[in-house]
């Protein structure tokens, strides 16, 4: 155990123990999202032969060269192409094919000319423009050379990369498994939406950070667990603790913190944990812990919404990047231009709530309103978090500085914070 860490420096220590997923093969189309755990070398050129690409007449461009509707030029039609059937003949001079899409050009074409510049003539067809010599035309290999790697592990598959594993044949890649995430919430005051009638009486409160982790679990893409709430005694958390313990990776909110009624520490040590560190020096979420149960990373986030989801997107979110075999877990941080001025109290790194607009000097930063950390709505408002570095009390109006956008898609190694 050591003292109060920088958020980054956790945030390191936490992947240099998270460990990737082994690797299965899945059919292609439950694999969206998940990430290549080999490279692909494509065993064929795409496309596999030269091909048109458009319906008209596969020609010699010499023979069209010259046509107009002052001097048109008329070829005989020897051959019709549709889409899958092979020529069975080359095309010679003052000849051509009608061809259609896709099909594969004869020997001795060189172009496509579009059947809206001819006659669409059946067995003779008239050509009045020149404009497609050379054109109109998908060479084998334009795509893809065989050989070539065309996604190499690491790779996430969205809907191009599935659609070109299919044009590979590829009807199980090897990927990465999704990590199964276990959540477990705690609390004597609180209770599920199963109970609303103690929710709208205000005799307990309702466990939204519960089903706020379940969805940043699954958008993260990683598989959560719901493991409930326990109350606030050893034996009910011991007892959710232990379901937790076939999940790749368990995290707990609330009950962490130093009051009498926090035994989450103490049970955990019960179980044999192996804690690495308890608190961070960070605006929300100074109550972070992180170790390891009977081989398992745990990640313990604070209890208040706010906190919840800040530190699930600096601590949880890349840790289930690494383990999805992501190669790049953090979202990058970029530079804004504050467009008012911030003031802070405690000595502490402070990531603030923020909308990150299009301004004309480029990206600025307004908060979202006030910053306690019970405040859930603000992460509704927000689509960044603003980075003050611990010990800068005052920030003006114009001033750049970092900023976390939620919905960046661009990642980067290291921690930018």
């Amino acid at each position: 155990m050591t003292g109060p860490l920088a958020a980054a420096e956790a945030a390191s220590r936490i992947l240099d123990e998270v460990r990737r997923q082994p690797a299965l093969r899945m059919p292609l189309d439950d694999a969206l999202d998940a990430v290549l755990a080999e490279d692909v070398v494509s065993p064929l050129d795409i496309p596999a032969w030269t091909n048109s690409a458009m319906d008209g007449y596969a020609a010699r461009g010499e023979d069209v060269r010259g046509a107009s509707d002052q001097r048109p030029v008329r070829l005989e039609v020897v051959e019709h192409l549709p889409a899958g059937r092979f020529p069975s003949r080359a095309i010679g001079p003052r000849e051509c094919a009608r061809i259609f899409t896709g099909a594969p050009l004869p020997e001795g074409a060189d172009s496509v000319i579009r059947q809206e510049d001819t006659d669409q003539g059946p067995d003779v067809v008239t050509i009045v423009r020149d404009r497609d010599i050379g054109v109109n035309i998908r060479r084998a290999g334009e795509d893809i050379r065989k050989g070539q790697t065309v996604l190499g592990e690491g790779s996430e598959l969205g809907p191009a990369q599935l659609g070109v594993l299919a044009s590979l044949a590829v009807a199980n890649p090897l990927v990465f498994r999704q990590p199964r995430v276990a959540v477990l919430g705690s609390g004597d005051e609180i209770v599920d939406v199963d109970q609303p009638e103690e929710i709208l009486s205000g005799r307990k409160t309702a466990s939204s950070n519960t089903h706020t982790l379940l969805a940043l679990i699954r958008r993260a893409g990683a598989e959560p667990v719901n493991l409930g709430i326990a109350r606030d005694t050893p034996a009910s958390l011991r007892e959710h603790l232990t379901r937790a313990l076939d999940a790749d990776l368990l995290v707990t909110t609330a009950g962490i913190s130093v009051g009498e009624h926090d035994y989450l520490r103490g049970v955990l040590d019960e179980l044999g944990a192996e804690q690495r560190f308890w608190k961070l020096r960070m605006r929300p979420g100074a109550p972070v812990g992180f170790g390891l149960l009977q081989g398992i990373p745990w990640i313990g986030l604070p209890g208040n919404p706010v906190s919840t989801m800040v530190t699930f997107e600096l601590f949880v979110r890349p840790a289930i990047r690494k383990m999805a075999g992501h190669p790049l877990p953090f979202r990058r941080t970029v530079n804004v231009r504050l467009a008012e001025p911030i003031r802070l109290k405690p000595r502490l790194q402070h990531f603030l709530r923020a909308v990150v607009t299009d301004g004309p000097g480029g990206p600025e930063a307004r908060l979202t309103g006030p910053q306690g950390s019970g405040i859930l709505t603000s992460m509704i408002l927000a689509n960044a978090l603003l980075i003050i570095p611990e010990g800068q009390f005052e920030t003006p109006a114009g001033e750049t500085v970092r900023a976390l956008l939620l919905e960046d898609p661009v990642h980067a190694a290291e921690p930018g914070f």
